[in-house]
């Protein structure tokens, strides 16, 4: 394995890598999509955080490790073909239907083995690394035996026990990190790192521009279509504005400036927790301009008048809400000032599902387009100049600004 300097941009191995998430992050949306309610929201945000698990752990082994040299573009090769076998499983894993393999056994037999050459990967490319390796024996035992073992019992049962030992395999793995600690982990280049998850939330962003398009599928191409379209476009741009222009750099800026575990803790809390909710929020958001799209396109089902309703009503501005409230938890942590623009809109998201069902479908999803565009020109107009430091990130100088910045 060829160690990564602290200069290391993203690779083309890792894009390449990441294109077997786009289609999980779509499967994962279908799965909702199949049979919308609270319940099936839940059993797919539970899958979400399982296979943004999986991404998360090789972001961290490329920031140390070049993923296109040496034995690791071999292991990601073979990760890709099976978090490919995963996606597979995705639709299946609540319901599995009749003949061929279990769904659910193939989903966590699959899950475990990226855990494990993960694990095994991350052994080798620091050999004598004593306070790694002893932060990975401490891993195995506490993070990934206990929840690979509660997913396995789950496969045997269906419906709710089946999602409640799936929950629990969750908080066990995510709760584990920090009970292990950071010890031994690092983060050798920041701009890599956050570069990476840059690149997760543009294809999450992505998989929404594909949700609408497989919404209208099969139907006539009409002026309410196309006007659809451009709404749940500037919405994607929005949200898309909202992170590259207003939140993402000052989490950058103040990942450069951090050393040793500090610089950790901050990758952990901000990119491997906090980014969740990020993608999360696209992938609900997916799930209501879907079915906007749908509705729009159906003239022999629905009419232009038509809401959205229940689950489907609530996952349009709700999964914005998701996507700000994480926003505003990472603006928090990164700058130390309160959010309150994202925090006030994070909240009327959430709340906002009643009165979509009381809008034609394409109104409220014109509506919120045009309230996230008004949320970029509210969120810190003219922060980026303020919170760009003079220096580049890692210098002694960079160091100081960009800590300025987040005081």
């Amino acid at each position: 394995m060829v160690a990564a300097e602290g200069d290391h941009k993203v690779t083309p191995a890792e894009l390449f890598f990441d294109l077997v998430f786009v289609y999980a992050i779509t499967q994962v949306t279908a799965l909702m999509a199949a049979a919308p309610s609270p319940v099936r929201v839940v059993g797919a945000m539970t899958v979400l955080a399982l296979l943004w698990w999986c991404w998360c752990c090789f972001a961290w082994l490329g920031n140390v490790v070049r993923a296109d040299a040496g034995a690791l573009f071999a292991v990601l090769v073979t990760v890709m073909t099976v978090v490919f076998v995963v996606s597979l499983a995705v639709p299946e894993v609540f319901a599995d239907a009749p003949g061929g393999l279990s769904a659910p056994v193939v989903f966590v037999v699959c899950y475990g083995l990226v855990r494990a050459l993960h694990w095994t990967s991350y052994w080798i490319s620091s050999p004598g690394d004593a306070a790694l390796h002893r932060t990975l024996w401490h891993t195995a035992v506490l993070s990934i035996l206990p929840p690979f073992a509660l997913l396995l019992i789950g496969c045997w049962y269906e419906g709710t026990p089946r999602l409640l030992l799936w929950l629990g395999a969750v908080v066990i793995d995510y709760g584990g990190v920090y009970v292990t600690g950071s010890s031994g982990w690092r983060v050798n280049s920041p701009g890599h790192f956050a570069e990476r998850h840059g690149l997760i939330v543009i294809i999450a962003l992505g998989e929404s521009i594909v949700a609408m398009g497989v919404g209208v599928a099969d139907f006539p191409l009409t002026v309410a279509v196309i006007a659809a379209c451009a709404a749940g476009l500037l919405l994607s741009a929005g949200l898309w504005a909202l992170y590259f222009r207003r939140f993402g750099e000052p989490a950058e800026h103040r990942l450069g400036s951090l050393d040793g575990e500090a610089r950790t803790r901050f990758a952990r809390d901000v990119y491997t927790f906090l980014h969740l909710p990020l993608v999360a929020g696209v992938v609900l958001v997916a799930l209501g301009m879907k079915k906007v799209l749908t509705q729009v396109a159906d003239t022999g089902h629905y009419a232009l008048t038509d809401p959205l309703h229940g689950t489907v009503a609530w996952s349009l501005p709700g999964g914005v809400g998701v996507f700000l409230l994480g926003a505003a938890l990472i603006t928090l942590r990164s700058t130390g000032r309160r959010p309150t623009v994202l925090l006030v809109g994070g909240v009327c998201g959430l709340a906002a599902g009643p009165l979509v069902e009381l809008v034609p479908a394409l109104v409220a999803l014109a509506v919120l387009a045009a309230a996230v565009l008004g949320l970029v020109f509210l969120h810190g107009r003219g922060e980026p100049a303020r919170h760009r430091p003079a220096h580049p990130a890692g210098t002694a100088a960079g160091a100081d600004s960009a800590a300025t910045a987040g005081n």
